[in-house]
């Protein structure tokens, strides 16, 4: 046997442990979920009625709004603050810097669940930003949990510190010389940054805003602790549907979409690598 047959087998030995954990934790569950839910409600035929009534029924289509809504806004806010930040940690200078370099990670490392539950004690009817307020006359505050915009403020918290991450690094990246080239010959902080930072970060920035969108949208449980109860958001609604409801036909359906949103947002994010590289 050559030696290139020997690599070729020990290659293939070392990617089939993947494949086989690939094909058994996400491949099986997804072709399981797409026959589910083409299986209509009383057993007897396959068809597309679950997804028909995801797009009829009122109630699901408000859900499938406000679910693309609250992402799309989420994402956008995320990306904005996030990328602000990144820019303020690489460019600027002094003690705040410095600090919140070093704190804007913390909310990585708290879990789900206390981290919602700060936000209702936090943001609540009667909770402390309301007493703190209360001394200065104002008795009441924006309605925040149990409400869109609480959800809102949730994916912020849980998003903001992995994209500034992200966008961090990728502005670490780009050489002081280009910078300094740049402010030398002339050019002003908004044609520094569409000519120079943008294009050198841009990549990155397509990274987490994937991440960011398919976070959103299969996140459960903050919108399960401070979400409305309706309008909700799919994973909230599929997880009703699928145990109060017993409608597992209709439930895989819901999966299924939310599956195809996020292969839709990963196929737009690798389409537009793909190109970057050929034209590079």
């Amino acid at each position: 046997m050559s030696s290139s047959s020997k690599r070729g087998m020990l290659g293939l030995a070392l990617v089939i442990p993947s494949f086989l954990i690939l094909l058994v934790v996400v491949i099986i569950p997804i072709l399981y979920a797409v026959k589910e839910s083409l299986i209509d409600q009383h057993g007897t035929g396959y068809g597309l009625a679950n997804y028909i009534r995801l797009f009829t029924e009122p109630a699901m289509r408000k859900n499938i709004i406000y679910t693309i809504n609250v992402t799309l806004v989420s994402t956008a806010l995320t990306l904005v603050i996030s990328y602000a930040l990144a820019i303020y940690l690489r460019f600027g200078k002094g003690f705040v810097v410095k600090w919140i370099g070093r704190l804007y990670f913390v909310p990585m490392f708290v879990p789900g669940v206390i981290a919602t539950y700060a936000i209702i004690t936090m943001y609540g009817n009667h909770g402390w930003a309301a007493r703190l307020l209360l001394p200065l006359g104002i008795e009441t505050i924006p309605r925040i949990i149990y409400d869109y915009k609480g959800l809102v403020l949730a994916n912020l918290w849980f998003n903001i510190p992995f994209a500034t991450m992200l966008l961090s690094s990728a502005l670490a990246s780009i050489p002081n010389a280009v910078v300094e080239s740049a402010r030398d010959a002339g050019a002003s902080t908004l044609q520094l940054f569409g000519r120079f930072i943008l294009p050198l970060s841009y990549k990155t920035m397509w990274v987490a805003v994937t991440f960011i969108f398919m976070g959103i949208m299969g996140s459960f449980t903050a919108p399960f602790l401070i979400g409305a109860n309706s309008p909700q958001v799919l994973g909230v609604a599929m997880q009703q549907v699928f145990s109060s409801y017993q409608e597992t036909h209709t439930a895989s359906a819901m999966a299924v979409f939310m599956f195809l949103l996020c292969s839709f947002m990963g196929y737009f994010y690798i389409r537009t690598m793909v190109k970057d590289a050929d034209a590079s």
